[in-house]
């Protein structure tokens, strides 16, 4: 089996996480400045088996597309393009910020730490990915 990568897209900053081979577990696997990310990921595919991607889709509470969505639609049309042989896969990532950031507290982190931006993303990404494995 290949792994899964989702995607916690943001205009400056966007979060990865991963499954293990075997597609049981999801793990942080970086926070990549969102300019770098097609770099990264084409470096990354270089070494590891992706079959599919996870990108977040940001919703409003009425279910509509929130306003970020304008700068997701184009990544994944390059994504597509660079990479055409993987699917990608959209997860509703509603409250995934707010449930990392009290990951952040549950598990005993520091004020100082639980203020990096990037670590929030990078969780984001995770919960965007134990999501999916959840529903599979």
């Amino acid at each position: 089996m290949a792994r899964i990568l989702a995607i916690d897209f943001g205009t400056k900053r966007t979060g990865l996480a991963v499954t293990d081979e075997l597609q049981i577990i999801a793990s942080g696997l970086t926070t990549v400045d969102t300019k770098e990310l097609l770099p990264f990921l084409r470096n990354y595919l270089k070494n590891e088996n992706v079959e599919l991607f996870l990108v977040g889709e940001p919703k409003q509470m009425n279910n509509t597309a929130s306003e970020s969505e304008a700068h997701i639609q184009p990544f994944i049309s390059k994504l597509t393009k660079v990479f055409p042989h993987i699917p990608v896969q959209r997860v509703d990532e509603r409250f995934t910020s707010k449930m990392a950031f009290q990951t952040m507290i549950d598990s005993g982190l520091k004020k100082k730490k639980r203020r990096d931006k990037a670590l929030i993303d990078e969780i984001s990404a995770t919960l965007i990915l134990q999501s999916y494995l959840y529903s599979k």
